[in-house]
């Protein structure tokens, strides 16, 4: 008999509910999983990479039992290890040479006790996690104005605004289920206005009424003209202002400064003058409005400041607090603001306290009766990991996460973790490029084992449910943490006998002497059970004792959190990146996602139907730029700069004006050799927050010349010590690999590597074409295909599915199928082309065959083929296919 489990999707800051039908058997084959129709985030939607999570549950490189020093060990032995050494250095270096590294990929449960051993009873701050990277400087936004880090706004504001601000976030590929839901609104209610505020032309625009395609770094001035326009055109709300903020005057002067006149403004930000008369005309009608900011705005060397402005605005008209308005920023992680609630950064407490907050130090103390209570902040991300390198934190435990990829200056974060004396790492995965680095490695449990909560975007806390058994040795994250505080010596403390006791213990502490004087407040549920905590369903905090449906928005009251319960108005000057072009560094470098793959891919690496829309790393650049440099489509590029360099592929593209150029962040060494795109990225931060600017670094690209372009489809995993480039590209038959050689490579040497090592019948066939360059290569080892090699001198388009295939044959090879295998496709199998529909599997060559037999609309290849119709990601791409006219005809 099968069982349903409701849970939480591990992808991206939406939460989406998820249901997992498990199978009768131990052993059986989950089915593809189904968004949870009762969960407010999604509503039963979900995107492609939730829709593909059964294909990620069974991976072949678990981490399975805990290793030191290279070499499989018991828990117990780990456990000494990591204890021993703590108290070695804390002894002889102080607390602070210990440090965790966090992630917001890991439970609330889990963030609390990490935090808890470390400042209340190790002693130190050191305490920060990966949301650095992209929501630090959203916090100390809300924070500065707010007195506390609150969204004020939930989803359906997104859908009752009538005009809503989109800047920095590509939310139809990195928050596709919150995207469709403002597509459905606009759809209803075509008078909406969509404005999306980015340099880049993404698949966002797709519903944008006006697209701001501004100079990289200069979001700050529109909001900073925004407001002026504001107090020109009457639109402030002088009553709001009086009774419920402070600074208004000084934060309008300097605007006024800053952004003098549209003129100006427009310059300063590289728009028409027309654009942004047009936003400022749209911000005067339409009072309902939401302003949704996400990495753009985040990682910048001012994405605090950035925040300030849009916030500065939406106080100034009061214009959150109330339906369809508010300043939202996104998470762009499924538990970032868990972790924030738990006091996972360097510079909080705990339950959204921090050093500064007035008596907080003394109350947590009294709370945890914590023995070792830091007393100042600690070391942020970037900090954190110069402070491994120069030997001032000697050992570092690393969770779930995967630095030596997300951080920036890739080269430095290699350093630090050679030099520390101690690094462990807790993962679910073997091998990642931060794995490799480790002295202690910790199986943890992965997504489908984990059992806690994890807090959305709207503050809507879930549950996430284990749904299978943990493979091998594999922990939780919270045992292991707990494990290693009670070898220290606090067993007392750390003594859980189950995850919802730490849930239990989360609640309290937020209630404890709070009476409504801090925002985060669940004391609800500081006496759950295991069987209320079991059932839990989803609740936006707070959720204070007596009030167990939460709270739907903030600020509805005019009452804020600052000393004297007024919203600050923070005074901003503008500014662009901190690098700047040169001769050297001619080119804008601009990163991020792309639709079907998350993080660094250690979970949808392991679902090859999602490496069909995206299946390698590239640099997209402007077609001028490309013909001036000698680049073509698929041309090997190197791009450097003063930190290191890449080598990818390129692709053409007007998405972004010349000068600037796009390179995504997912492949990592375990996927590609050359690709990891913070190699080029500056430790430049925020000096407030502490997050980098990953968004904006300077680079240089070259064309790579004299080059031999391969395709290898084998049996067995391959390794390409000569090549300049390859990538591994996830497939359920075999394995796939891109390659790039020097023209010089002797393909007979190649031959030999290729050749099974155990005793078989081999038969090489070869086909040769010396005017084109080409040379293909098919090893049939027993009469089935082993290896295939194609060679050129340029990239050329051939159907690796139908090659993986053979891979998996039962018959022998058929002589046709053997002149086939040369060719590249047989003659009776349909080329799909390029999957642009990854949920049905949907090429561009099927899609272009429907519109030329009378599919005219995105509806109508819907009704043929299916694209579209389930998330609904690749519709902006769909359009693309239909004519103009086409189109207007329908």
């Amino acid at each position: 008999m099968t069982t349903t489990v409701s849970t939480t999707c591990p992808y991206c800051g939406v939460g989406c509910g998820v249901n997992v039908t498990l199978p009768a058997q131990p052993n059986g084959v989950v089915p593809p999983v189904s968004g949870d129709s009762a969960h407010p985030a999604n509503f039963g939607r979900l995107c492609v990479k939730g829709s593909s999570l059964a294909q990620t549950l069974n991976s072949d490189d678990r981490l399975l039992v805990p290793h030191v020093a290279g070499h499989a060990t018991t828990w117990d032995n780990a456990i000494d290890t990591v204890a021993n050494k703590i108290s070695q250095v804390v002894k002889e270096h102080g607390a602070d040479a210990f440090a965790f590294y966090l992630s917001g990929q890991i439970l609330t449960e889990d963030y609390y006790v990490a935090n808890k051993l470390a400042k209340g009873f190790i002693g130190t701050a050191n305490v920060d996690t990966n949301s650095r990277l992209c929501m630090a400087s959203a916090v100390v936004g809300y924070k500065r104005a707010f007195g506390s880090d609150t969204v004020p706004c939930n989803y359906n504001d997104l859908e009752q605004c009538d005009l809503l601000i989109m800047v920095g976030s590509n939310a139809a590929w990195t928050h596709p289920i919150l995207f469709q839901r403002i597509v459905a609104a606009k759809k209803q209610r075509p008078e909406m206005k969509v404005v999306v505020i980015d340099p880049r032309a993404t698949a966002t625009c797709d519903i944008a009424d006006l697209h701001l395609a501004i100079r990289p770094g200069s979001d700050a001035a529109i909001f900073s003209f925004l407001l002026q326009e504001s107090a020109r055109l009457g639109l402030v709300d002088r009553d709001f202002i009086a009774q419920h903020t402070s600074h208004f005057q000084a934060t309008l002067q300097q605007a006024i400064e800053s952004t003098p006149d549209l003129s100006t403004t427009a310059e300063f930000c590289g728009l028409e003058e027309a654009q942004l008369a047009t936003l400022c005309e749209w911000w005067a009608s339409q009072d309902k409005t939401v302003t949704f900011y996400s990495q753009g705005v985040n990682q910048s060397s001012s994405g605090v400041d950035k925040c300030n402005a849009i916030i500065n605005c939406h106080l100034a008209t009061a214009r959150l607090g109330k339906e369809g308005a508010g300043p939202f920023s996104i998470t762009g992680q499924p538990n970032a603001m868990g972790g924030r609630e738990v006091g996972g950064l360097a510079n909080q407490l705990a339950a959204h306290m921090d050093f500064a907050t007035p008596g907080a130090l003394d109350l947590v103390q009294r709370f945890w009766q914590a023995p070792n209570m830091a007393t100042q902040n600690g070391l942020k991300a970037v900090d954190l990991f110069q402070a491994v390198e120069e030997g001032k934190v000697k050992v570092l435990w690393i969770m779930s996460t995967n630095p030596m990829v997300s951080l920036p200056d890739t080269a430095q974060v290699k350093r630090a973790l050679e030099k520390c004396e101690l690094v462990i790492v807790s993962d679910c995965k073997a091998h990642t490029d931060t794995t490799v680095m480790a002295d202690v490695l910790l199986p943890a449990t992965g997504w489908s084992e984990k059992n806690g909560t994890v807090t959305n975007s709207e503050r809507r806390i879930s549950r996430q449910r284990g749904l299978l058994p943990p493979p091998g040795e594999a922990k939780h994250d919270w045992w292991a943490i707990c494990e290693v505080a009670k070898a220290l010596g606090f067993e007392a403390a750390f003594d859980y006998q189950g995850v919802h006791e730490i849930f239990a213990e989360h609640a309290a502490l937020s209630a404890f002497e709070n009476e409504g004087k801090r925002d985060f407040d669940i004391g609800h549920y500081r006496h759950i059970s295991q069987r209320e905590y079991d059932a839990f369903t989803p609740t936006q905090w707070p959720v204070p004792e007596g009030r167990p449906e939460g709270t739907e928005r903030m600020f509805s009251d005019g009452h804020f959190f600052t000393g004297d319960g007024r919203a600050q108005f923070i005074p901003i000057k503008p500014s662009l990146p901190v690098q700047q072009t040169t001769e050297k560094w001619p080119f804008v470098l601009n990163t991020g996602r792309v639709r079907d793959q998350w993080h660094t891919m250690t979970r949808t690496g392991d679902a090859a139907s999602l490496a069909k829309h995206t299946g390698q790393p590239y640099v997209a650049l402007h077609p001028t730029d490309a013909q001036r440099l000698g680049i073509n489509e698929g041309t090997l590029t190197r791009i450097s700069s003063a930190y290191g360099e890449v080598r990818v592929k390129a692709t053409l593209s007007n998405a972004s004006p010349p000068g600037q150029v796009f390179v995504p962040i997912h492949w990592t060494q375990q996927f590609a050799n050359a690709a990891v795109v913070s190699n080029l990225i500056p430790q430049t931060v925020d000096h407030l927050s502490g997050q980098p600017e990953s968004k904006h670094a300077v680079v240089q690209l070259e064309a790579i010349q004299d080059l031999r372009y391969g395709l290898v489809v084998s049996r067995r995993p391959q390794c390409f010590p000569e090549a300049l480039y390859w990538c591994a590209i996830p497939s359920d038959n075999g394995f796939r690999y891109e390659v790039i050689w020097p023209k010089g490579v002797a393909i007979e040497s190649l031959k030999a590597t290729f050749t099974l090592l155990e005793t078989g019948q081999i038969q090489w066939l070869e086909y040769n074409n010396e005017a084109t360059g080409q040379r293909r290569l098919a090893c049939v080892c027993d009469e089935k295909l082993d290896t295939v090699m194609y060679f050129s001198n340029r990239p050329e388009a051939v159907s690796a599915d139908w090659l993986l295939s053979n891979l998996v044959a039962s018959e022998p090879l058929s002589e046709p199928d053997r002149v086939a295998l040369l060719v590249g496709s047989p003659a009776n199998v349909e080329d799909k082309g390029n999957i642009v529909c990854s949920c049905y599997q949907i090429g561009s060559k099927q899609i272009e065959k429907a519109i030329a037999s009378g599919a005219e609309s995105v509806e109508a290849l819907g009704a043929r083929l299916k694209c579209g119709t389930n998330c609904g990601s690749c519709i902006p791409e769909l359009k693309h296919f239909i004519p103009k006219e086409m189109e207007l005809s329908a």
